[in-house]
């Protein structure tokens, strides 16, 4: 393997648990049951698969002030953004990566803006050559256009590069490129079918660049 292209929410952030738990306090707060874990895995790792306002709307017996429920839940999905820390092992990986002469990349289903912005607060934006994120009118992860945009970006063929991911939808977009792939699962993922990915570790902090790379199938 000659370069490794992360995931980035999930994997390099837990960003998952905050927006779920947002829309959890919202539907509680609107007298209906949360989404369930299976209903809001469809959106993991993609775009445009939920739409959280109307399945709320539908089920709510309250009336819902639209704009009203999306700033308090953007204000507490960024008040609990604010305390997550990065995952750990990441940036072992990234100083073993570093240390290989191996290129790192990011490949996400979110825009630039928000992928920069968390980077930035982590202090790790310097450590990736490129960002390859989603952009109108283009095609998100199950598709493979995002894995394909990072390796042609850093001069890397598919096959020579190592894909880190947390979902199915990004598993799948990870092979259908052509990158080997590590499923590395948050609490929320956890729960869900990761058994495309070549090897699944609990936490990249469980396990090093070079010893997963050793455990790769050959």
């Amino acid at each position: 393997m000659r370069a490794v292209v992360f995931d980035f929410d999930g994997v390099i952030l837990d960003t998952e648990g905050p927006l779920f738990a947002a829309w959890s306090e919202a539907y509680v707060a609107h007298g209906c049951e949360p989404m369930t874990v299976e209903e809001w895995s469809v959106e993991i790792g993609t775009v445009g698969q939920l739409d959280a306002l109307s399945v709320l709307r539908q089920r709510s017996t309250l009336a819902v002030d639209v704009d009203a429920v999306e700033a308090r839940r953007r204000s507490r999905r960024d008040e609990l953004l604010a305390l997550e820390p990065v995952q750990p092992g990441v940036i072992a990986w990234i100083e073993a990566a570093h240390a290989a002469g191996m290129p790192l990349a990011i490949a996400s289903s979110s825009d630039e803006p928000w992928v920069t912005t968390h980077l930035d607060r982590i202090g790790l934006r310097e450590h990736f050559s490129h960002l390859a994120c989603y952009r109108a009118g283009g095609r998100a992860k199950p598709a493979p256009d995002l894995y394909l945009e990072a390796c042609a970006a850093i001069g890397v063929a598919p096959r020579d590069a190592l894909a880190i991911e947390d979902s199915p939808n990004g598993i799948a977009a990870a092979k259908a490129a052509g990158l080997a792939c590590i499923a590395v699962p948050h609490a929320i993922t956890v729960q869900l079918d990761l058994s495309a990915a070549d090897l699944i570790v609990p936490s990249l902090a469980d396990v090093t660049l070079a010893d997963a790379l050793a455990r790769l199938p050959r």
